[in-house]
């Protein structure tokens, strides 16, 4: 039974539209499943289509401060991840309303990148989920002598380089690809996600 609480005062304060945005998100992400103990499956179907990445978006890095700036190549060293959203230029927009829009972007050598994996890169950077297949959790660490990308959560690991395959752990499924591709030096969405991101709890 839940305990409630008491409250001496005899109004309750207004809801301020900062409040009220941060309702509409928590409602948003409860809808797409974000939450890792729930049941529902966390998926980019569960995202009303028009909070979904669309071609032609570009990307800006998740906790950059100030005015949302598109990343450019130059913006990612070699061996480096990096996290980011998309980013609608029409409207000043950065889809962040839903974890299923993170990315996660890595830059390697583009003589490693086979003709495949080269189709779907820009300048030899690679898109994909940051959302871990297994529970959610973020996909950031990158490890060079493995070249894997880890989740420590529960240890799963990805090849960026076999278009997303998992190596180790309980993962059940690769990371979802997103094809990129370069206009001028800044880094542009070239296709919707190979797969949907997220993950589907066990029953």
């Amino acid at each position: 039974m839940e305990e409630r609480e008491t409250c001496a005062c005899t109004a309750q304060a207004p809801v301020d539209a900062n409040r009220r945005r941060i309702f509409r998100i928590a409602a948003l992400g409860l809808a797409a499943g974000v939450g890792l103990h729930g049941r529902s499956a966390l998926a980019i179907e569960a995202v009303p289509e028009e909070l979904r990445p669309v071609v032609g978006d570009r990307l800006v890095e998740e906790d950059a401060e100030g005015e949302p700036v598109p990343l450019k190549l130059a913006d990612l060293r070699v061996g480096k991840p990096l996290l980011a959203f998309p980013f609608d230029v029409a409207s000043k927009k950065v889809r962040s309303e839903t974890r299923m829009n993170k990315v996660v972007l890595l830059r390697l050598p583009e003589a490693e990148l086979d003709n495949e994996t080269r189709a779907v890169a820009a300048g030899g950077v690679l898109a994909f989920s940051g959302v871990c297949t297994h529970m959610g959790c973020d996909i950031k660490t990158w490890m060079v002598s493995e070249k894997v990308f880890a989740c420590f959560c529960h240890g799963s690991k990805f090849r960026p380089l076999d278009r997303g395959s998992v190596a180790g752990g309980p993962a059940p499924r690769p990371l979802p690809v997103l094809p990129i591709k370069l206009e001028g030096e800044q880094l542009v969405i070239a296709g919707p996600f190979t797969a949907p991101p997220g993950f589907t709890p066990q029953a």
